[in-house]
């Protein structure tokens, strides 16, 4: 088992999947319990997870974000909601427009080092229709799509991309 530093160290987008390795559903359950296991707000856990593993469903992710092919490629696809309401119950509209959406955010991270612990790759997604999305796992209104997460057996390894040096995103004080 890798530490930490090892494991974030290992974290690329994984664009490739090997399409005769499905993932396991015992990985597939552990890296949901890390998700879960994120700090949030208040510890309310604001968000909701969809588990895609239907080609179908990963198909129609791929075309609700622009045509992204690896989604459809990877086995499977976490889904990850904001759930702006539960939030705003206990802090209001702070609750509402940001903390909703740092713990769906920080469970999606904590998910994704959880694939890299368990030998998987992924690729986070960002750019997609929201209402697409909505539409393809069936999410009710009052959930917002923040996340898409690829999961997979890698069948490629890209090199590490370039990161700007501390000195430029950090200032002491």
């Amino acid at each position: 088992m890798w530490d930490f530093f090892t494991t974030v160290r290992h974290r690329h987008s994984i664009r490739h999947y090997q399409s005769d390795m499905p993932v396991e559903r015992e990985k597939l359950h552990a890296i949901l319990e890390m998700a879960c296991a994120a700090p949030s707000a208040g510890d309310l856990q604001s968000y909701h997870i969809y588990a895609v593993t239907e080609a179908e469903h990963r198909r129609a992710l791929s075309r609700a974000a622009q045509n992204q092919a690896f989604l459809a490629e990877a086995p499977a696809c976490l889904v990850f909601c904001a759930d702006p309401e539960r939030s705003a119950e206990e802090y209001g509209d702070r609750g509402r427009g940001l903390y909703a959406l740092q713990d769906a955010t920080i469970a999606a991270a904590y998910a994704q080092l959880a694939a890299v612990a368990a030998g998987l790759g992924s690729t986070w997604v960002g750019h997609f229709d929201e209402d697409a999305v909505r539409a393809v796992v069936n999410a009710p209104d009052h959930l917002v799509p923040v996340a898409l997460l690829s999961l997979g057996y890698p069948a490629e390894l890209p090199e590490p991309t370039p990161r700007r040096p501390l000195g430029e995103m950090v200032t002491y004080l």
